[in-house]
């Protein structure tokens, strides 16, 4: 109980700073989509925005902490202070040396990286150089998001999860200025949001540097390349960045085939999967990253039955989370877009664009969010070519059946492939864990599952009921607001009152948690 409250607290502290993150996101996509809607330059910043936030992405939630925190937490446990430090500094120095060469390469082959990523731009001459011409401008942002990771990975290894988790902020708000104050006096506007990405991933790392320093980092001229400390984290970062990274992979893979459909494609795909992010980066990165440490730790010291535990806890609790999570998101993706985001240059084609795509990407979202907590729990032996090699038949399924659904569904088909590889990929991370960790706690999660399944199922019924009579997509904004929130709510609480009335485990630790928080006695 006592491991369960720490990954519960960790995660809290995480979620909480990555939902304010979404929220100024949200305020980010929403006045970007009054300002350019499914336009050819919103097209082609969201194809050049994509190579480095999906390395964003994959550094920042996933592969380098995955590859760091094992052996940084082996040292800081195992080795002396001095060695603990040499091998931070190293590693430092190492790291951005890697990085920069790899911003070069991108500024460089900008070109090449466009024809292969979005081939489709190759038929109109201005989408494509206004691409290719973004994507230089972003590709220092690549140094900048994994210096950024580098500093997560010492502080979350520290227990310092909070300040990480709320630096991504910074991009967003960067963003938004840079839209609203630079785009206007800018002869290609949509040039304001790539400087605004440049100056908010320098703050995303300056704020967390000073903490660092203070915390495990040294700055030295160390650069040994065959310190076995580095040699271990250069063989658990390759395969790790592929395992952690087959949900953004296929989302590159979706912009480019979406790039060969109708114009404004690409831009249905970005803004349904920008509403997926909310609760796949409140609930699941949150956890996968609150939930690695712990893992590590009980991997390490061979504590078998506690590391199954931890792990089984993680599941449930993220499947209690997320399944409400995607039929509300199912049912309701339609008021969700016309509220959010209809108005100005994002019209009622676009949003029913929209609304198909995230649909199909609700689907996969339970997948999405638990291969964040599965991958960690191989991560936590040191395993990473196993999640790498699940990684690379998950998007050739993802590929075969996105070519093959793109032709009836356009792309809803392309977004539906990239849900049902990504069930796939947990489904066998699931299959293979178990092998290796004979029991996990099947029986909670399958009685979980059934209540989870009536709970969602009267939840479902009744939120479409509601919003069948009460949303109306030509009202004024307000009261589709009050009434979108009203949906919402009603869905809450008929999923929290199934689920006590079934007294569901998950609902009642997350009701204790709450109150110890408050100071009240136990219930």
């Amino acid at each position: 109980m006592e491991n369960h409250k720490k990954v519960s607290k960790a995660a809290g502290a995480v979620g909480s700073m990555t939902m304010v993150s979404r929220l100024f996101g949200f305020v980010r996509d929403l006045v970007l989509a009054m300002t350019f809607g499914s336009s050819a330059s919103a097209d082609a910043f969201f194809v050049a925005f994509r190579i480095p936030n999906i390395q964003r992405r994959i550094l920042g939630e996933g592969a380098v902490s995955a590859a760091m925190i094992p052996v940084y937490g082996e040292y800081l446990n195992t080795k002396s202070e001095e060695e603990t430090k040499a091998f931070a500094s190293n590693l430092f120095n190492i790291q951005l040396t890697a990085l920069v060469i790899t911003s070069l390469a991108i500024v460089v082959f900008a070109p090449y990286l466009i024809m292969l990523f979005a081939p489709g731009f190759m038929d109109e001459p201005d989408k494509f150089d206004l691409t290719v011409t973004l994507t230089r401008w972003m590709g220092p942002y690549l140094i900048l998001v994994g210096m950024s990771a580098y500093c997560m990975g010492i502080l979350n290894t520290h227990g310092i999860f909070t300040l990480s988790a709320a630096a991504p902020i910074l991009v967003n708000i960067s963003m938004v200025l840079g839209a609203l104050i630079l785009s206007p006096y800018l002869e290609q506007p949509i040039m304001g949001l790539a400087i605004g990405v440049l100056v908010g991933g320098a703050l995303q790392f300056l704020v967390q540097f000073p903490t660092t320093l203070r915390n495990g980092l040294t700055l030295t001229s160390a650069f040994n390349w065959k310190h076995s400390g580095i040699l271990k984290v250069g063989k658990l970062l390759g395969p790790a960045i592929l395992g952690f990274g087959v949900y953004e992979i296929n989302l590159l893979v979706d912009t480019l085939l979406a790039s060969l459909l109708e114009s404004g494609s690409v831009s249905y795909l970005y803004y349904a999967n920008r509403m997926v992010q909310l609760p796949l980066g409140v609930f699941g990165v949150a956890l996968g990253v609150a939930i690695l440490p712990m893992l590590t730790g009980q991997a390490a010291r061979q504590e078998i039955e506690e590391f199954r535990d931890t792990l089984a806890f993680g599941i449930r609790l993220i499947l209690f989370i997320t399944v409400p999570a995607t039929v509300g998101l199912i049912v309701l993706s339609f008021p969700i877009i016309n509220t959010l985001w209809e108005r100005g240059q994002f019209l009622r084609t676009t949003t029913e664009g929209t609304s198909l795509a995230l649909i199909y990407y609700s689907i996969g979202l339970c997948a999405f969010a638990g291969t964040k907590v599965l991958v960690s729990a191989f991560y936590s032996f040191q395993d990473t070519k196993t999640p790498m090699k699940i990684g690379i038949y998950s998007m050739l399924l993802n590929v075969a059946l996105a070519i093959i659904l793109m032709g009836p569904l356009k792309h809803g088909g392309i977004a539906l492939a990239t849900s049902l590889s990504s069930i796939f990929n947990a489904g066998m991370l699931v299959f293979l864990l178990k092998k290796r960790l004979g029991r996990m706690g099947g029986r909670k999660i399958v009685r979980s599952m059934f209540q989870l399944t009536i709970a969602v199922s009267f939840m479902g019924a009744g939120v479409y009921y509601a919003n069948a009579v009460w949303f109306d997509p030509e009202a004024p904004l307000t009261p589709r607001i009050a009434i979108l929130f009203g949906e919402i709510m009603l869905g809450v609480i008929i999923y929290i009152c199934i689920s006590w009335l079934m007294k569901n485990e998950e609902l009642k630790f997350l009701r204790q948690m709450i109150r110890e928080k408050r100071g009240l006695p136990p219930v």
